[in-house]
Order: C-alpha cells, then structure tokens, then sequence
C-alpha cells in the first residue's frame, strides 16, 4: 500500500495563496496539488525552497521520489514542479 507523504512546508502557504484568488480551484493530495482556473486543470509538484540549487535555480534531482523522476520522464501531459506561487500564476496565465 502506498503510504501517503508529508508535504512539503511551503505546500499550504502556496494553496492558502491560491485559494484567495477568484475564480482558482486547488485540490491537495494528488502528488501534490491540482489547480483549476477557466476550466483547465493543472498538476503541480510542490517542492521545498531548500531543495533549490542556487547555482542552477533547478530543484536537485536527489530531490525527487522515483514516482516523480518516473512521472517527469514519462507524463504526456501538463505536470510541473514548482516552489513559488509566482511560478503557478505564470504557468495557468495570470
């Protein structure tokens, strides 16, 4: 059985930012995050500041569980790592 993981710190700040603009949606426990905004879904991976390399701004590739190096290698549709809000509002378009 999969046993379900602790978000990272940052993941309720970034849904409790979401959820205060109009017209987005944000469902959590979907490895990470799904945000609706103008009918479209998207799929976010949330990953901690911490696990950003200053020198690549890239988050580490030990940082990932095989699931998501598998799911990045393999997904054919939309599905992004992010750890800034900012980087979601300008992914959906806003």
């Amino acid at each position: 059985m999969r046993r379900h993981s602790k978000p990272d710190r940052n993941q309720g700040d970034i849904v409790s930012a979401l959820r205060k603009i109009p017209g987005i949606s944000v469902e959590t426990g979907h490895d990470d995050i799904l945000v609706g905004y103008k009918g479209r879904t998207w799929w976010f991976e949330v990953k901690a500041q911490e696990v950003v390399s200053p020198r690549t701004a890239r988050v580490r590739a030990s940082e990932f569980t095989k699931s998501e190096r598998h799911r990045l290698s393999n997904w054919k549709g939309q599905y992004d790592v992010v750890w800034d809000v900012y980087q979601i509002l300008e992914i959906i378009g806003l």
